[in-house]
């Protein structure tokens, strides 16, 4: 391919020059550029100098990809890196790839290099689709995708993931007459839900706070050193009874939890975890909160309380702090609960922090191989005083 320029919507993208490598090695010491892809670590003078001259003309000459710098069409400052990879003509597709340089976040760019790079892979290339790709927790770059209008088709087992990654990652693609007209109105915006979340799921798992009492306990991600707490609170007979964790329930079983449910759910943002820790920071319970599938505005709410810290009103009080976080960060607008009939220690923490019970569901469960009915109630945000 022969190397060309593109200028639109105040960007100009055009093929990388020697001179770039300096602003190319000061954009890839960025924490988040060297967490969520693989650019060599540390990243050297050297590295910035191959890729903007070695690399990309090689990409150019050969036809296996389109590498350009995405720079402001009236200052030429460098703003950021897209191109096409993997061009594979024989089946008319390319896959996108691009990073923003941190002083130029915020500003839309990544949205609008996508959607002319999109527009002339399309127009120029008479490619037939692009695919984008990206760690799964790399909400940022999923949500750039969303606006760009790549539909987000599900996800795969990366080939080459990030040093200390997830190994799963998302993938989109999007077709010719689905790229917006430049200036067209950007969907997702800041205000939206997906926004929102991309912000919250996108980075490590905030700390909350809750009393009880005269006692302040912290709320805080699951953590390994919280394991064997968890594994003694699972073997406790009213846990086994009341819920539906392994029989009998071993160490392996806790580690499970944590690798291939808690840590993903949050990686994926559609669930969160928290850790009830006391003063001293021990465990003392933990509550799941679960994004519904079906309604991006309902979750439910599980939990469990370690036998020692039962009855003295942890639970309430850090059920409390998780749905008034869900309220008001993940805009939740209905949090539900569920407990099997009988419950009644499970409904006394619900209802203390401020869920009705709104009636029996029969047969509403499968509990350890029979069919159970279940209480469930709600939490709305007005019902938080």
């Amino acid at each position: 391919m022969e190397p060309v320029e593109i200028i639109e919507d105040g960007l100009l993208l055009r093929p990388w020059r020697a001179e770039d490598a300096d602003a190319v090695h000061r954009a890839c010491q960025d924490p988040d550029k060297q967490r969520w892809t693989t650019v060599p670590r540390p990243y050297l003078p050297e590295h910035a100098t191959e890729y903007v001259t070695t690399i990309s003309a090689t990409a150019w000459a050969e036809g296996t990809g389109a590498l350009f710098a995405v720079c402001d069409a009236g200052t030429g400052e460098l703003l950021a890196s897209f191109g096409l990879v993997s061009v594979d003509r024989a089946r008319d597709s390319a896959e996108v790839g691009y990073w923003t340089a941190p002083w130029a976040r915020g500003r839309g760019v990544a949205v609008r290099a996508t959607r002319a790079l999109a527009r002339w892979a399309f127009d120029a290339l008479k490619l037939r689709r692009l695919t984008w790709q990206a760690e799964i927790g790399n909400h940022a770059s999923r949500l750039v995708a969303l606006r760009a209008g790549f539909r987000i088709d599900g996800e795969l087992r990366l080939a080459h993931p990030s040093e200390g990654g997830r190994s799963e990652g998302w993938i989109g693609s999007l077709l010719p007459g689905e790229v917006a007209a430049a200036g067209d109105p950007v969907p997702y915006g800041p205000d939206t839900l997906q926004a929102r979340r991309a912000a919250v799921f996108g980075r490590p798992q905030p700390v909350l706070f809750a009393t009880a009492g005269a006692t302040e306990l912290r709320l805080r991600a699951l953590e390994e050193r919280d394991l064997a707490a968890v594994t003694r609170t699972c073997q406790d007979e009213q846990t086994v009874r009341w819920t539906t964790v392994p029989h009998p329930y071993r160490p392996e079983h806790a580690e499970g939890f944590l690798h291939d449910l808690v840590r993903p759910a949050w990686a994926r943002g559609t669930a969160a975890t928290f850790a009830v820790a006391d003063p001293d920071d021990r465990y003392v319970a933990s509550v799941d909160l679960r994004l519904l599938p079906n309604d991006p505005l309902v979750a439910d709410v599980g939990y469990m309380t370690a036998p020692h810290a039962r009855g003295r009103g942890y639970l309430p009080a850090a059920l409390a702090a998780v749905c008034t976080w869900g309220f008001t960060t993940l805009g939740l607008a209905r949090i539900e609960w569920r407990a099997n009939v009988g419950n009644t220690a499970s409904r006394r923490a619900a209802e203390k922090a401020g869920f009705t019970v709104e009636g029996t569901l029969r047969g509403g469960v499968q509990h350890r191989g029979e069919r159970q009915d279940v209480w469930i109630g709600a939490l709305l945000p007005g019902d938080l005083t």
